[in-house]
């Protein structure tokens, strides 16, 4: 088997696309590099923020069902998602960039080694900046050259994802001999697992619980969690092998941006294999990325009908002198 590569990326439930927008545009400073819609029901925007090209291992994306109910958090669960910043000392900068902006987090903390931040935004979504002075392993992206957060300091994408788990025994056999992660290394009720090359990029921390109640989803809460696979081929490779496995597969899924294979390994606990590309170039230049409602091909018969289903959402950026915040 081809090992996963590391996070592809993360995809959450929001409660105002808006908001969401705002707040990881002008707050996190990472770029909306596509605004599409779920492709599964039209009524919902995508979007996709990630680093300055949309490389893969970057993106935090969201859904806003329409409706939908504030979820909770609990055991059985992708509970909190990382991102990568460069150094111990951009901590520094965001515990100021934080206060400014009144984002509730715990100031810096050390876990597995590397200094940490944990935050929320305002539907309670759960967050953490990873520092990767002390990191190595899989390669980091390129932060957003014309975001508000200086380059030394800014996010360059996805660091570990949360889980917690009530049947923890079960659930590292799947890590470990069906994904074919490892363990190396454990904290209290915490474990770390990694894949392919390791470091932030590439591990996953499993939290032992079987004291909270399993977590309920809506917004503020993960949806699932993607892995990268190098292309088509080792895809089809990983639908062979979960179907052997015994799990109930979607099967090959062309999402346009990337080909997927979704799994629910756990109760509660959705999974996604992702393909490395095509990416996000492909139908929109560099300058002006999430800036128009972008439709897969075979979504875009039906753009007028989505164009009424979903309010106009503000997305320009390369027409406006967004100056860097040094605080």
């Amino acid at each position: 088997m081809n090992e996963l590569r590391g996070i592809h990326h993360v995809t959450a439930i929001t409660s105002s696309a808006e908001k969401n927008y705002e707040f990881f545009t002008y707050v996190l400073g990472m770029r909306l590099v596509k605004k599409t819609v779920n492709q599964d029901d039209i009524r919902t925007y995508h979007l996709f923020f990630a680093d300055d090209k949309g490389s893969a291992g970057t993106d935090m994306t969201f859904f806003d069902f329409p409706g939908i109910p504030k979820g909770s958090h609990g055991t059985d669960e992708i509970y909190k998602t990382g991102f990568r910043v460069p150094t111990d000392a951009a901590l520094d900068y965001w515990v100021k960039r934080f206060d400014k902006y009144e984002v509730k987090h715990t100031g810096i903390r050390e876990l597995f080694g590397k200094k940490t931040i944990s935050f929320v935004d305002f539907d309670d979504q759960q967050y953490m900046l990873v520092s990767d002075e002390q990191n190595e392993g899989v390669a980091s992206g390129t932060p957003w050259q014309n975001g508000p957060v200086p380059l030394e300091y800014a996010i360059t994408g996805l660091g570990q994802i949360h889980v917690r788990i009530s049947r923890f025994d079960y659930f590292k056999e799947v890590l470990e001999k069906v994904m074919h992660m490892r363990e190396i290394g454990k904290e209290g009720s915490l474990h770390l697992f990694e894949m392919g090359e390791g470091g932030n990029g590439a591990q996953v921390i499993v939290e032992d619980n079987k004291v909270l109640p399993a977590g309920r989803q809506g917004f503020g809460t993960v949806h699932h969690a993607a892995f990268r696979v190098a292309d088509t081929s080792v895809l089809y490779e990983w639908i062979d092998h979960m179907n052997a496995a015994g799990f109930g597969t979607s099967g090959y899924v062309d999402r346009f941006f990337f080909e997927s294979l979704y799994a629910r390994v756990a109760p509660g606990i959705l999974f996604e294999w992702a393909t490395d590309g095509p990416g996000f170039m492909g139908d929109e230049p560099y300058e002006t990325l999430g800036e128009k409602l972008s439709l897969p091909p075979f979504l875009e018969p039906k753009r007028e009908q989505i164009e009424d289903f979903v309010r106009p959402i503000d997305t320009v950026r390369s027409t406006r002198n967004i100056e860097k915040e040094y605080l």
